[in-house]
Parts: C-alpha cells; structure tokens; sequence
C-alpha cells in the first residue's frame, strides 16, 4: 500500500462586500424581502373572523318576585312551552317560605320523558323527582331559570315529585313524552 501525500493548498477567503451581507442580513430579519407577483387578478381576501365573546345577559328584576293569579298562570305557561299533547303532567303554584308541596303524577307508560322545572322568586327551590323510594332528581334550581331533565322509564310509574322553597317562590313543571 502506497502512501498518499496531500497538496499544500494556501487557504483563500472570499470577500463579500459589505453592502450584500447587509442586505441578506436585513431581509432575514424584516418581513419587507417577501416576494409579490402581480397576474392582474383580484386578491383573494379572507372572511373577518367572528368575535366570540361570552355574552352576560342581565337577569329579569320582575323575576325576584312571586306572583299570583293571572300573572302566575301567565309566568307557568311561558317557562313551560305547549309541547304539542305530549304532555302528562304539569303543575304550577305558589310556595311561602321553608314550605314544600308533593304531589305525583298520573300513571305513565315506560319510555322516555322530559321533565322541565322552574322557579320564580328571590332564591331558589328544591326539586325532588322520586320513582317509588328511588330518588330520579334532587336539584337545587336558582330562581329565574328553567331546566330540562331527561328521565328514562323501564316501566310503568307514577313520579313523586316534591318542591321546596326557601324563601317564597313560584314553581312550575311538566312531565312530557319524548
């Protein structure tokens, strides 16, 4: 095996002009460098993106008082919109204050049901839903709102349902079939 010598080659550096290096220097760090090409075509603008925001909506002073009469029947069939003559049971009233009303429904066949409650007042009220000794629903509703529970019924069963104020308030709420 023969030995290979290498060349003593005289290192030689390139000069690049100042004016280059700063050109390609300040390209790369301005976004002004970027190339355009003009077809005579209409740019393609983009839609405004929405702005989403999480709108608060005040809640209704008149709905911090109970009310009776015309105005409570009024108040019942607004918070418990007419479902068509799916409807089983519904009840509406008023309750003083730490006072509970329980009242059950009519027999329903199994299936699917939506059970819609509400309540008017200054606090809130107490919904228990019970099918036989099994508790269904216990909540705690702010007065003011509305809210849809879905129940699902293997078989026939007559719902106990149980409101409780704590401070006076009207109640409202419907059994309807899904």
């Amino acid at each position: 095996m023969g030995w290979v010598h290498a060349l003593n080659v005289p290192e030689t550096r390139v000069a690049i002009p100042a004016v280059v290096l700063c050109g390609v220097l300040a390209c790369s760090t301005l976004a002004s460098c970027e190339y355009t090409y003009d077809d005579g075509r209409v740019p393609v603008s983009s839609p405004p993106s929405a702005v989403i925001t999480d709108p608060v909506l005040p809640r209704d002073p008149a709905l911090s008082q109970s009310v009776t009469g015309d105005a409570l029947k009024a108040w019942a069939h607004d918070v418990l919109p007419d479902v068509n003559g799916q409807s089983f049971y519904s009840s509406y009233g008023l309750l003083s204050r730490g006072e509970s009303r329980a009242e059950e429904t009519t027999q329903l066949p199994g299936g699917s049901y939506a059970l819609t409650l509400a309540c008017r007042g200054a606090r809130s009220t107490e919904f228990t839903v019970r099918n036989g000794s099994e508790v269904l629903i216990e909540l705690m509703l702010q007065c003011g709102t509305t809210r849809v529970n879905v129940l699902q019924l293997e078989k026939d069963a007559v719902l106990g349902i149980t409101v409780t104020a704590n401070a006076p308030a009207n109640f409202a709420y419907r059994v309807s079939r899904i």
